[in-house]
C-alpha cells in the first residue's frame, strides 16, 4: 500500500517562512557584483552566445536544463572543456531508468579532467588534523605524488577495473590514492578508520579489492586510537589481497610490519613517474560507495567516471559557485559521500582544505578557528553542527577573523529555520547560506543553493540543473505548496550504474523504481513552494501517521530541537491496536540528565503542537543518554523502532554500522521490560 503524503494543510511547517499567511521576504539576497561574477550567469552568457533562448530566471534556465537532458549535458561537456576521445554528439542516447544510456563511444578520465589547465605553482590543498599541523600542497607536488602512486599500483599488478580500497582518515594521502586509481581506470572504495572491523569487513569483502591502503591509527577528540588490530582482521577477511600498504600515520616511527609495505618506501620507489591516464568508457566504474546498512549488508553503490565528473563540474560550479584562488572546507570523513564530493572541488580553480578530527574538539569552536587560519571562502559543515554551536553558545566572528569567509552551506539533515538566523546573525549578514539535501546514491544534491538567488528562511533555494526533481502523491501527480514523495522524473548522469554483487539489478530495481516504476523515488518528503523553493521533511519511510496526517520525523525534531535544554532527539511510533499508535519521544537532555520532569515535557508538547500538529504530540518523553546514529550521522529510527516491537536487536540492526553501537543497548533493555510486561503497549514505556 503506498503511502499517502500529507497536504499543504497538514504537513507544512509554518515556521520556515514566518507562518501561514505572512508576508514571505527572503532574509538573504544576493549582491548585483555575486550575481555577475557567478559561474552560473557566465554559463548563461555563452548558451546566449550560442544562440540558446532560455529567458531571464534560474526557473527558465532550470526548466530548460530538465526538459532537453541531451543538449544540456552537452552544453555542460562543452562549455568545461572535458578532455575526451570518441565524439559527444549524442548526449542521452537512451533515457530510460534504469539502464540510462549516456555519451556512447566517448572514453574519458575523471583525474585527468581534474588535473587539466592546472599550474604546478598553484595551490591545490591545505590540510591540517589533530596530529598534524597546518600544512600546503601544490598542483605540482600533488601531481608527482599521484604519479608515483599510480606507478607503484601497476607495479603491485592492479589492472583497469580492479578495485584498490582505503581505510584512512580525511588526509591527503587518501586524495592522493584516491586520484591514483582513477588515473589507470582501478575503482575506488574507502572508509573512515573510525568504522569498526565488522563495518569495513560488510563494505570491502563485498567487492573482492586487490589493495588496501590503510593508516595505523588516528587520533580523535585527543586521545589516540591503534588500529593496526583492524587492519589485520580487515586482511584476514579478504582472501583476494594482494598487498597491503601502510601509513604510519598515528606513530610516525612505527615500523611497517612483513606483510605490509610503507606509504613512503612505495612513492619513493616510484618517484619520478609521469603521470599518464587511462581514458575509459564514459560509464567506467570510478569509485563504490555505500548505504548506512542499519538493517542488512550495505548496498555496495557503483558510480563512474563520466557521470561522476559532468555531475560534478555542474554541482561545484554552479551550485557552489568557487572563484579563482578561493579555499573550499567541507568537514567530512572518508566513509561519508561529502568526501567524494569535496575532493572534485578539484575540478575548479579553487583549493580545497582539509581536516581530519573532532569538529568539537578542544570545543565547538576549532573549525571556525581553521575557517580564519586556512582563510576559507565557503564553509560545508552540517545541520547537527550548526544545533550544537548554538546550544554551546559559539560566537564564531567574536574573536575571529572570518573576512574572507563568503558562504556557509549545510548538508546530512534539514536545516532548522533557527540555525539560518544564528548564521546571518553570529557569522554574517552578508553570507551566501545555503542548505542542500541529496544523497550518496547519486553523489550530489537534488536541491541546493544556487549563488544568484535569494535565500529565504527555513528553505532550501531551488532545484539543481539537470534535477528533474517532483514532489509526487500517490497517484504520481506532481504537487505544489503540498507534501509528496520526492521523485526523479528524468535521468541524472550520476544515478549508479548498479550495485556490486547485484547480477540481475533486482535490488537496485527494488530500491529506488518500485512504487514509481520508470522514475527515481529517493524516499524523502518534499514540498516544492510556489517561489520553486524546497523544503525537505524527512525519509517518508520515517514518517508517523496520525488520523491520515503524515508528519516527518525532520519536523518535529526542528520543533524539539528549538528547546534551550533539548541537545538530540529520537522519535517512533509503536503499534497499538486500540489506537492510532503510540508516539514515544526520547530525547537527550543538557547535562545529560536521565529524567525529563513535568516542566520540560510540558514545554516540548506544547512546541510539537504548535510548530507540527496536535495529533503528534507524544504521548510519552523519554530520557536516554544518546541518540543511535549510523556512522554517517543519521538517526536509526526503524531499527530502534523494530527493536521496541519485538525484533530480534541483531537482526534489526548492525551494530558495526553504528557510530555509537553501545547506544542501542538501552533500547534492547526497554524492549525486554516490555516483553515481560503484562501489558507490553503500556502504562509507558518509561516505566
Amino acid at each position: 500500500m503506498k503511502r499517502s503524503a500529507p497536504s499543504s494543510e497538514d504537513g507544512r511547517s509554518s515556521t520556515a517562512s514566518g507562518g501561514e499567511g505572512a508576508a514571505i521576504q527572503p532574509i538573504w539576497e544576493p549582491s548585483p557584483s555575486a550575481i555577475s561574477e557567478a559561474k552560473i550567469t557566465e554559463f548563461r552568457g555563452w548558451l546566449e552566445g550560442r544562440g540558446e533562448s532560455i529567458g531571464d530566471s534560474y526557473e527558465d534556465l532550470w526548466r530548460w536544463s530538465v526538459s532537453d537532458l541531451d543538449r544540456f549535458w552537452r552544453a555542460i561537456w562543452d562549455f568545461f572543456e572535458v578532455r575526451a576521445d570518441g565524439d559527444p554528439a549524442v548526449g542521452l542516447a537512451d533515457a530510460t531508468m534504469p539502464g540510462t544510456v549516456w555519451f556512447p563511444g566517448v572514453r574519458l578520465n575523471y583525474a585527468e579532467n581534474l588535473f587539466a589547465g592546472k599550474a604546478d605553482s598553484d595551490l591545490a590543498i591545505l590540510h591540517a588534523s589533530e596530529s598534524r599541523p597546518m600544512a600546503e600542497i601544490r598542483w605540482g607536488a600533488l601531481k608527482s605524488a599521484v604519479a608515483s602512486f599510480a606507478a607503484a599500483l601497476r607495479g603491485l599488478g592492479v589492472e583497469r577495473g580492479d578495485r584498490v580500497v582505503g581505510y584512512l582518515p580525511n588526509i591527503p594521502e587518501a586524495i592522493v590514492a584516491l586520484l591514483g586509481c582513477a588515473s589507470i581506470g582501478a575503482i575506488w572504495s574507502s572508509a573512515s578508520p573510525d568504522f569498526g572491523a565488522g563495518s569495513v569487513i560488510d563494505r570491502f569483502a563485498q567487492i573482492d579489492p586487490t589493495v588496501l591502503v590503510a593508516v595505523d591509527g588516528y587520533r580523535y577528540g585527543g586521545k589516540d586510537f591503534d588500529r593496526m588490530g583492524v587492519v589485520e582482521e580487515i586482511r584476514d577477511a579478504i582472501p583476494n589481497l594482494r598487498a597491503t600498504v601502510l601509513l604510519p600515520y598515528l606513530d610516525a616511527d612505527r615500523e611497517v610490519p612483513e606483510f605490509a609495505v610503507g606509504w613512503e618506501d612505495l612513492l619513493s620507489a616510484n618517484a619520478g613517474a609521469e603521470l599518464s591516464f587511462e581514458r575509459v568508457p564514459f560509464d567506467h566504474p570510478l569509485w563504490i560507495l555505500y548505504s548506512s546498512g542499519t538493517t542488512g549488508l550495505p548496498k555496495a553503490i557503483v558510480q563512474g567516471h563520466g557521470g561522476i565528473l559532468l555531475e560534478h563540474l555542474k554541482a561545484m560550479n554552479f551550485h557552489v559557485d568557487p572563484r579563482p584562488g578561493d579555499r573550499l572546507f567541507w568537514f567530512t570523513t572518508t566513509g561519508w559521500m561529502v568526501w567524494n564530493f569535496m575532493v572534485s572541488g578539484l575540478l575548479t580553480k579553487a583549493a580545497i582544505v582539509v581536516y581530519d578530527g573532532s569538529p568539537a574538539y578542544p570545543d565547538l569552536g576549532v573549525l571556525w578557528d581553521l575557517v580564519a587560519r586556512a582563510g576559507v571562502t565557503m564553509f560545508g559543515t552540517s545541520a547537527a553542527f550548526i544545533a550544537g554551536c548554538i546550544k554551546a553558545g559559539i560566537r564564531p566572528r567574536a574573536d575571529r577573523d572570518l573576512s574572507a569567509l563568503r558562504a556557509v552551506g549545510s548538508t546530512g539533515s534539514a536545516l532548522a529555520p533557527e540555525s539560518f538566523d544564528w548564521v546571518y546573525r553570529e557569522v554574517g549578514s552578508d553570507i551566501w547560506l545555503y542548505s542542500a539535501s541529496g544523497g550518496t546514491d547519486l553523489c550530489t544534491a537534488f536541491v541546493g543553493g544556487v549563488p544568484t538567488l535569494p535565500v529565504y528562511r527555513g528553505e532550501i533555494q531551488a532545484r539543481v540543473l539537470g534535477g528533474a526533481v517532483e514532489a509526487w502523491d500517490d497517484d504520481g501527480n506532481a504537487l505544489i505548496g503540498k507534501v509528496g514523495e520526492l521523485v526523479v522524473t528524468e535521468p541524472m548522469p550520476s544515478m549508479p550504474l548498479f550495485f556490486w554483487g547485484d547480477e540481475d539489478g533486482e535490488r537496485y530495481r527494488e530500491s529506488y523504481f518500485e512504487m514509481y516504476p520508470g522514475n527515481w523515488r529517493h524516499g524523502d518528503w518534499l514540498e516544492i513552494t510556489e517561489r520553486g523553493t524546497a523544503i525537505i521533511y524527512g525519509r517518508s519511510d520515517s514518517t508517523i501517521n496520525r488520523g491520515g496526517i503524515r508528519i516527518g520525523t525532520a519536523e518535529i525534531y526542528r520543533a524539539v530541537l528549538g528547546h534551550p535544554e533539548a541537545v538530540d532527539a529520537l522519535v517512533v511510533d509503536l503499534p497499538d491496536e486500540e489506537t492510532d499508535g503510540r508516539i514515544v519521544l526520547f530525547v537527550v537532555l543538557e547535562g545529560s540528565g536521565d529524567e525529563v520532569d513535568d516542566r520540560v515535557q510540558d514545554e516540548l508538547k506544547v512546541a510539537i503542537r504548535e510548530r507540527c500538529s496536535p495529533r503528534h504530540v507524544p504521548d510519552e518523553v523519554v530520557a536516554i543518554a544518546e541518540v543511535p546514529r549510523t556512522l554517517t550521522g543519521k538517526p536509526v529510527e526503524v531499527p530502534v523502532k523494530r527493536i521496541l516491537m519485538g525484533a530480534d536487536p541483531t537482526v534489526a540492526v548492525s551494530r558495526d554500522s553504528l557510530a555509537n553501537p553501545g547506544s542501542i543497548d538501552f533500547f534492547v533493555a526497554l524492549a525486554e521490560r516490555r516483553r515481560v510486561s503484562a501489558d507490553p503497549a503500556g502504562p509507558g514505556i518509561g516505566s
